[in-house]
């Protein structure tokens, strides 16, 4: 039984893998070559494609996307706790109404109000830089829902109230008691708005019209588009953009199941 489960979890492996590899792969032939077959094999054209992708300012656009990616994951993090500590720890007026609040705002797909906040960051006069694709994580419904139930559980009440007979203010309860106990949460909710917003194409792309301050997903897509469209040096660059995925992937990978299986069995 051992040996045809791991069978099978070597083959989903390779499967999972195997992207990856092609996208390597067609990154070192010349673009017309790919139009002949999926090519398996490394070609001769890595170095040409790779100094293209350099010359294209990609430094830059690598740049912008570093800064736009930690930057709302700080962003997020932090509100997405505040609003989760507070929903799952205290009794306010209106909180019931805020939770529904939250949770029908999850509903609501993120193109339909689009245009009304590209409106609101012209009018504030930040249109056209990386502004406005970091504001839009300060509201984030799915951290403040999540942190909210991994919240619920994992902090317990009694410690709260102990802390509280000792003099501890409650925003020494959030930094230094509740923060310690929810790391694994935190890192999970970190990983999944890095990855969104490194990932993310379509509010970069209708906020800047600027090429140095494009993220990656734009300057992917309007990579080697003056003459032709050039494949294999998107391929290049797509090659390069992965690396910090895979690096915090490989990193947090235990952080991020441990956070996601949290509360999932309750004794």
């Amino acid at each position: 039984m051992k040996i045809i489960s791991r069978a099978f979890l070597i083959i989903l492996t390779i499967l999972s893998l195997f992207p990856f590899y092609l996208m390597i792969v067609m990154s070192t032939h010349y673009n017309e070559d790919l139009f002949k077959g999926l090519p398996l094999l490394p070609g001769k054209y890595m170095v040409e494609n790779f100094t293209a992708v350099l010359k294209s300012n990609f430094l830059q656009v690598y740049a912008n996307s570093l800064i736009v990616s930690v930057s709302s994951v700080v962003v997020a993090v932090l509100f997405s706790a505040l609003i989760g500590f507070a929903i799952a720890k205290y009794n306010f007026r209106m909180k019931k109404a805020l939770y529904y609040f939250i949770v029908v705002t999850m509903m609501v797909p993120s193109q339909v109000g689009v245009i009304g906040y590209i409106t609101e960051m012209r009018v504030l006069g930040l249109g056209n830089t990386l502004w406005p694709i970091i504001l839009i994580w300060f509201a984030f419904p799915f951290g403040a829902f999540f942190m909210s139930q991994f919240m619920q559980d994992t902090i317990p009440n009694e410690v709260m109230e102990c802390a509280r007979i000792d003099g501890c203010s409650e925003p020494r309860i959030l930094f230094q008691i509740a923060f310690p106990l929810i790391k694994s949460g935190l890192g999970t909710l970190a990983i999944l708005v890095f990855v969104w917003s490194w990932n993310n194409y379509l509010l970069p792309l209708v906020t800047i019209n600027d090429s140095r301050w494009f993220t990656i997903p734009v300057f992917v897509s309007n990579l080697g588009i003056v003459h032709r469209t050039d494949y294999a040096a998107r391929m290049a660059a797509l090659a390069m953009t992965t690396i910090p995925l895979l690096i915090i992937f490989v990193l947090g990978s235990k952080n991020f199941i441990k956070g996601v299986t949290a509360g999932a069995v309750k004794g």
